[in-house]
């Protein structure tokens, strides 16, 4: 990523904790008023993760371990699913298609698994194929290791770059000060796999003594957003922060993005963990939130006739409940704006293959968004 010239300045002061353009409060926040919205799927729990179907049907995880095929109005059981672990924030989590999906058939799922060395759980990603609503052809393409009884920071999301490439996260599980900043263990990183699995040799810690060979990136928290940008095909995620210090990341092969080295948040009790927010060797984020808003779901807006969200961001707000719409400049936040305010916790967002965006909310189910 590139740094402008004040977060240059403050990379020359190590150690010194320097605001920076990209602060939320300098981005001005308003409430728009013009989108409502149409319950598609209802009676959903916690809906973490769902994609559609060629057809326009809809694949759907919840975070109990229970997986829908909606279709036709309907919602019917898909059997067969991975043994998860539904502690704390651990459960099952995203589902993605292959991008080649009506000819190869491939569905993705990340969970937390309680498979593997240790007890408790770790995050893992598998592959299956559908049929008869029941997954068949499982398999098991990473698992987090060694399994711990801490119930958070799972992550996790999947996504594919414009090359093919499967990009996955698995949050610090809760070890801030053990797992981002190692590479010789698992949680705190974004990892980048071929589709079936196999390491690419162009990742950045192959042949490295000791390394997971799967990380791409390292030293973030707990990333639950992941997107691919619609011009570029970079893989851009959010994470959650703390206490203040959500951020947006653009991860770059190798690259250190500082948790929790830097941070611009504190603990949760109201004291300080770090007095940095910036190092040389450590990247910037494109964006961070004071106070945090729980970031959950990201989406490129691409493909609509809506010229006000066409190329920004969506991302759900756990928080504060409502949809956050980022406007952005030459890939820059310049503003933010409020979609669905109070319309409950925001747990995911996905731009359908039919031209709509879809909007999970815990509680309520699947929501299409409209304008008025």
């Amino acid at each position: 990523m590139k740094f402008n010239v004040l977060s240059t300045l403050c990379l020359v002061f190590v150690g010194i904790a320097c605001a920076q353009e990209n602060r939320t409060d300098d981005v001005p926040l308003s409430t728009n008023t013009n989108y409502t919205y149409q319950v598609v799927v209802p009676d959903l729990i916690n809906p973490w993760g769902f994609d559609q179907f060629p057809d326009g049907s809809m694949i759907i995880t919840e975070k109990n371990g229970s997986i829908y095929h909606f279709k036709d109005g309907q919602k019917q059981t898909i059997s067969g699913g991975p043994e998860v672990v539904t502690r704390n924030q651990g459960g099952l989590l995203d589902v993605r298609l292959h991008p080649e999906y009506a000819t190869n058939g491939w569905i993705y799922f990340t969970y937390s698994s309680p498979e593997g060395e240790g007890d408790g759980a770790h995050t893992a990603l598998m592959r299956a194929k559908l049929k008869n609503n029941a997954l068949v052809e499982k398999k098991v393409l990473y698992k987090g290791s060694p399994n711990t009884r801490k119930g958070h920071h799972f992550g996790s999301r999947v996504r594919f770059d414009k090359d093919g490439m499967l990009y996955f996260s698995i949050g610090d599980r809760g070890a801030r000060d053990e797992n981002p900043q190692d590479i010789t263990k698992d949680g705190g990183k974004i990892y980048r796999l071929h589709p079936d699995g196999r390491i690419p040799e162009s990742n950045p810690f192959v042949g490295q003594t000791g390394a997971r060979e799967a990380i791409f990136s390292y030293g973030h928290r707990n990333p639950q957003g992941m997107a691919v940008h619609p011009q570029t095909g970079q893989i851009w995620i959010h994470e959650h922060g703390p206490r203040g210090g959500d951020e947006i990341n653009v991860p770059e092969k190798g690259k250190n993005y500082g948790w929790p080295v830097i941070s611009y948040g504190i603990n949760y009790s109201g004291t300080s963990f770090t007095d940095i927010t910036a190092k040389e060797g450590m990247e910037q984020p494109l964006y961070y939130w004071v106070p945090s808003i729980a970031p959950s779901g990201m989406a490129f807006v691409s493909g609509t006739q809506d010229k006000h969200l066409e190329g920004n961001l969506l991302i759900g707000s756990l928080k504060f409940q409502y949809l956050e719409h980022v406007l952005l400049e030459n890939d820059q936040v310049v503003a933010r704006e409020k979609l669905l305010e109070d319309v409950g916790r925001v747990r995911n967002v996905i731009m359908g293959n039919d031209g709509y965006i879809y909007v999970g909310v815990e509680g309520k189910g699947i929501l299409k968004l409209i304008k008025k």
